[in-house]
């Protein structure tokens, strides 16, 4: 049995035999709505799942239908949708981050421009009319491809990865007196916000057909969300609870009942189930450091007022944290600036990077939130120690200050 343990390309984990999680049944779902939102903590499989939807979407792979989704459910019983798309797929975890903001404004046109660039390539035989990218403003190149694709008579699915990664990056340094960095890129007409106004005035004659969208948080889209408000938030659905990740049933676990199933972060449970394969045993360090949170956001989270007592509250054994309800729509000026808000805005932030785990609910039906195991709990208790010692952690176990760890 081979694990595909940091291969997210469906094509390959398919074609080579890797063990493979089938979600494809939740696919007539998904077309239920037209522009989704999924969210989940990084590493979770989202990137996977996108390229499982380009595959079987894509027209130019009509003819490897069979041999990529034959053996899966939605082989069994295809919706007609299947294989009749052009991609146009962007990840944003690939824009670097820094520099000022007409140097972020640019790393984001240049990469939207090298995707169109690739997908001109790609589609060179579908395509009627030639694709002009103007390297200069990514927003000129999205209208030419849509007049390109509009002559070539079939539509286009979006798909975007880690919509909200670069700017969460920024956004990390908001404590740091870089917030109007932030603000330029999702307020008013900044460059992100413009995007998505373009995306969004591009499905009013469905040639954007469909917009997948995948993130860590809602932050961002809650502060573009005038510029794209048609997002369906499908990323606490029931029905969509597992379309990334393992059950108990799928890491073979014995369960009580199906309607408890938690569900485990899939490079964590490859990671140890790979191991415990090769040895028999577990392995000696449980935790994958590919799964380790960046220091910056464990900083930023002890700097937002009261953040530090809350990290150190969930801490201690047992410990749950009570709100009402996970806020679904908060952005970043909310978050630092309005300082009379409870836990609310914090707790939900932690939820959502997967630091907290909903544990249940209270008889009052609050909701009840702790950290999911002892694994993270480890990992957190040493970034607090780095955190309050003012130094800076690093993958070699030494700090900046050049103590030992």
């Amino acid at each position: 049995m081979k694990f595909p343990y940091g291969i997210c390309d469906f094509k390959e984990i398919i074609t080579g035999n890797y063990f493979y999680c089938d979600r494809t049944d939740r696919i007539p779902l998904l077309e239920r709505g037209k522009y989704s939102l999924f969210i989940r903590p990084r590493r979770f499989g989202k990137s996977l799942l996108l390229s499982m939807l380009f595959n079987y979407y894509d027209v130019a792979k009509a003819d490897e239908f069979d041999a990529l989704f034959g053996d899966l459910e939605i082989g069994k019983n295809p919706t007609p949708l299947h294989n009749q798309y052009f991609i146009l797929q962007w990840d944003f975890s690939c824009i670097d981050p820094s520099g000022n903001e007409p140097e972020i404004k640019q790393a984001l046109h240049d990469h939207v421009n090298a995707c169109i660039k690739d997908f001109k390539v790609y589609y060179r035989d579908f395509l009627k009319m030639d694709i002009e990218v103007d390297s200069g403003n990514s927003l000129n190149s999205i209208h030419s491809l849509i007049t390109s694709v509009r002559m070539s008579g079939r539509p286009v699915y979006l798909l975007i990865d880690e919509y909200d990664n670069f700017a969460n990056e920024v956004m990390m340094g908001v404590q740091k007196r870089h917030q109007k960095r932030y603000e330029a890129l999702v307020y008013e007409e900044g460059p992100l916000r413009t995007l998505f106004k373009v995306v969004k005035s591009s499905t009013s004659q469905s040639l954007f057909d469909r917009i997948f969208i995948t993130g860590v948080s809602p932050v961002v889209m809650s502060d573009i969300t005038s510029g794209y408000n048609i997002a369906k938030n499908i990323y606490v659905k029931a029905a969509f609870n597992d379309l990334c990740g393992f059950t108990h049933a799928d890491a073979g676990k014995v369960i009580d009942s199906v309607a408890e199933e938690p569900v485990y972060n899939p490079t964590l449970t490859l990671y140890f189930i790979d191991a415990f394969y090769e040895t028999r045993a577990y392995p000696r360090n449980m935790l994958d450091t590919n799964l380790a949170m960046d220091a910056g956001k464990l900083e930023y989270i002890s700097q937002i007022p009261n953040g530090g007592q809350l990290l150190l509250n969930l801490m201690r054994n047992d410990h749950r944290v009570v709100i009402t309800e996970p806020a679904d729509r908060f952005g970043i000026r909310e978050m630092v600036t309005d300082q009379s808000k409870d836990n609310t805005f914090m707790v939900s932030f932690l939820y959502y990077f997967g630091v907290l785990t909903i544990s249940g609910l209270t008889e009052a039906g609050e909701v009840s939130l702790a950290v999911p195991n002892l694994v993270m709990k480890k990992l957190y208790v040493e970034r607090l120690q780095f955190a309050f010692a003012g130094t800076r952690w690093s993958p070699s176990g030494s700090n900046e200050s050049g103590g030992p760890r």
